[in-house]
């Protein structure tokens, strides 16, 4: 072992590949950081994140298309080109790829009292919730209603046990979980005529903590059982159940004037035409999500405001002649959460044709009062890029010139708002994760390379406490640095760059390369050599990725060649696999019948597909791995069916990934795809 690591300490002194966090950008010049740096306002984009914030930004809704229309008015007074509010409709019925369309939903009046009664006439005593006070009081999706009716406490509210020895027919229900989940039992069997809920807020370290916090609930948006949802706080409903359980009746009185309808999704774009004849048609996108409750600042008004603030800023500079027009076209995109991106690049195909990388920010402003890390997230590991190391590039950049100033040493782009904070970045440098828009541009139909700027965790993501007071100016303007340096590089891309970009992927090749071996290190010597497989095919596919933006010159390839030949000496060259058996040589390729990922928004398109009892048994969809979920495994699973890998080359190739996964689970699933028509088998099984 000594030897090994004399070896690898060697190897990395010959390719002098310096992973040290840099004082300088080599990627863009000085004038370039400092125009963007002087430029970019954490405060400009904060106060348009307050008007934003001021919106219930639910799809389709008064609230959505008032936002859209901040975002329109304000890409023109910035100069932006082609700014359009695209609609595209929504019924309940069309598909956008594997979305199926949500109704449009709006609230004009929602209230829920207690009342008790006196003199034979009921009396309004406390008011517990109130849409005009707080929209978040009332779930998504909640029809018309009225009650006047006893309150019955179902604990969690989702199983038959809850609902023991209790009648809740003509009845409001208190539950702890989420609306959708309640409804089905609660409403559709039992007859109860509305719901209260305290859905607790996502698990983190500060899960339950605030008491005070009305979490953003949902009802099932297809669900042929129309009601409505009340969201209380954790302590309203402790107050409840006290009462309650010391055999107290409580009488509530709610009212609802609120429903879905046909609609659009409204989704906004603009761009800034690219300045070369040629590398105009191609695009470098700007994407976020408009959608969410009031107030949420940080999700999302905090990527939608920043996305908006680099549009301007790109504006003002080429305007100015303080920054050349970049060679590619910059796209900006402000969709509804995943359905509205799904819906944008089915209906529009010559779009996706065109982007070649994009920078998406899904919160990207929580101050040190939300608990926030903020993420530069790499694409999936399906999709090796060599955006992933450019972003990384200058997310160390940007950490190292903040933690410079927040140590009161030199720093020449401290990237600091006068309104915000002075603490250092110390951006997180992450591994893939689902949860947003991104996820469908990498969608192996797609195949469009994403950088991921996000807040995680956030203890106060969608409740009534996601608020701009928690919204720091200066992290807005790093994360805006970061996407905006990003996207001037890879918008200006050409050939000549190759040989300073095979630096940068030689150095984080050998920091990727340091951290498979640990994991290596206590593998069975199968998994060893299926990791050390995938991990030789991951490098050299993100060298290849440079060709998406430049053709490689000859000197360069002819360098690659010699890194990676040393590099699979040194790590070991994995045996050679036997010829897989049975099942594990069925080879499956994507069918034509839709591009984006089955992980939609508010709709499961693999369960309406191929049921929701089938759905559930299938164990790749329940399993978890020592570094991924079963959502992950699903989509990687899907994305590795390129018509050429065998059913052992994509088990082998998550594992890797993800930590072993039996390849029974992997076969049953992309069986599962076969019958439902999303995947198609290219070669038999032999018979032999």
């Amino acid at each position: 072992m000594r030897h090994f690591f004399a070896a690898l300490l060697c190897f990395l002194l010959s390719f002098k590949a310096t992973i040290a966090q840099p004082r300088e950008l080599a990627l863009l010049p000085d004038s370039v950081v400092a125009a963007l740096s002087h430029e970019l306002s954490g405060e400009q984009a904060k106060r348009n994140l307050e008007f934003l914030a001021r919106h219930h930004r639910m799809r389709g809704s008064h609230g959505f298309h008032a936002a859209a229309s901040f975002i329109a008015e304000q890409l023109r007074s910035y100069g932006l080109s082609e700014v359009k509010l695209e609609q595209l409709p929504a019924d309940g019925k069309i598909f956008y790829g594997p979305q199926k369309t949500r109704l449009a939903w709006d609230a004009e009046f929602a209230e829920l009292w207690e009342v008790q009664k006196h003199d034979g006439a009921w009396k309004q005593v406390a008011r517990l919730a109130s849409w005009e006070a707080m929209p978040v009081s009332l779930a998504q999706d909640s029809e018309t209603g009225e009650a006047l009716a006893e309150l019955i406490d179902v604990g969690n509210g989702t199983s038959e046990n809850d609902y023991a020895n209790k009648n809740v027919k003509g009845k409001l229900v208190l539950a702890a979980a989420q609306p959708s989940a309640v409804a089905k039992l609660a409403v559709t069997k039992y007859g109860a005529v509305g719901i209260l809920s305290y859905a607790q807020n996502q698990r983190t370290a500060w899960w339950r903590e605030n008491e005070n916090l009305v979490r953003w609930g949902h009802l099932d948006s297809f669900s042929i059982t129309p009601t409505f949802a009340f969201m209380l706080s954790l302590k309203q409903a402790r107050a409840l159940q006290t009462r309650l359980a010391a055999g107290e009746t409580i009488a509530m009185q709610a009212q609802v004037r609120a429903g879905k309808h046909a609609g659009y999704y409204e989704v906004v774009t603009a761009m800034i035409p690219g300045a070369d004849p040629k590398l105009k048609e191609e695009e470098i996108a700007f994407s976020c999500h408009l959608d969410h409750q009031l107030p949420g600042a940080n999700d999302n008004a905090s990527g939608s405001a920043t996305i908006l603030e680099v549009a301007r800023t790109f504006a003002r500079l080429i305007q100015s002649g303080k920054l050349a027009r970049p060679s590619r076209t910059l796209r900006f995109i402000w969709p509804p959460e995943i359905e509205g991106t799904h819906a944008l690049l089915n209906a529009r195909p010559e779009l996706a044709q065109r982007i070649k990388a994009v920078i998406h920010m899904d919160m990207v402003g929580g101050g040190p009062e939300t608990k926030a890390i903020f993420h530069v997230t790499r694409g999936p590991a399906s999709l090796p890029s060599i955006v992933n190391d450019i972003a990384e590039t200058i997310g160390a950049f940007a950490n190292q010139q903040s933690q410079a100033f927040a140590s009161g040493n030199e720093a020449r782009f401290p990237l600091v708002s006068n309104e915000g904070g002075k603490e250092a970045l110390l951006a997180d440098f992450a591994n893939f994760t689902m949860g947003s828009d991104h996820e469908v541009y990498t969608d192996a139909t797609y195949g469009i390379p994403a950088i991921y700027l996000n807040d995680w965790p956030d203890r106060y993501i969608h409740t009534n406490f996601d608020t701009p007071a928690n919204i720091d100016p200066t992290k807005l303007k790093r994360a805006a640095f970061i996407g905006a340096a990003s996207a001037y590089v890879l918008a200006h891309l050409s050939s000549s760059d190759a040989p300073r970009l095979w630096q940068i992927i030689q150095a984080y090749a050998l920091r990727r390369t340091a951290a498979m071996l640990q994991r290596r290190a206590s593998l069975s010597r199968e998994e060893a050599n299926a990791m050390t497989r995938f991990h030789l095919w991951h490098e050299r596919a993100l060298f290849e990725s440079l060709s998406r933006f430049l053709v490689i010159p000859a000197n360069v390839r002819r360098e690659t060649a010699a890194f990676y030949a040393q590099l699979e000496t040194l790590i070991g060259k994995p045996a050679s696999n036997l010829p897989p058996q049975g099942e594990a040589r069925l080879v499956f390729k994507r069918t034509d019948k839709f591009k984006g990922p089955l992980s939609t928004f508010g709709y499961d398109y693999f369960t309406d597909h191929f049921g929701s009892e089938a759905a559930n048994a299938v164990s790749l969809l329940q399993y978890r791995g020592a570094n991924g979920n079963s959502g992950e495994y699903a989509y990687e699973a899907l994305n590795f069916v390129d018509g050429r890998r065998t059913a052992q080359e994509i088990r082998d190739a998550l594992s890797a990934i993800y930590g072993a996964v039996p390849l029974e689970m992997v076969v049953e699933y992309l069986h599962a795809l076969e019958k439902i028509e999303v995947v198609r088998e290219v070669t038999a099984p032999s018979t032999k």
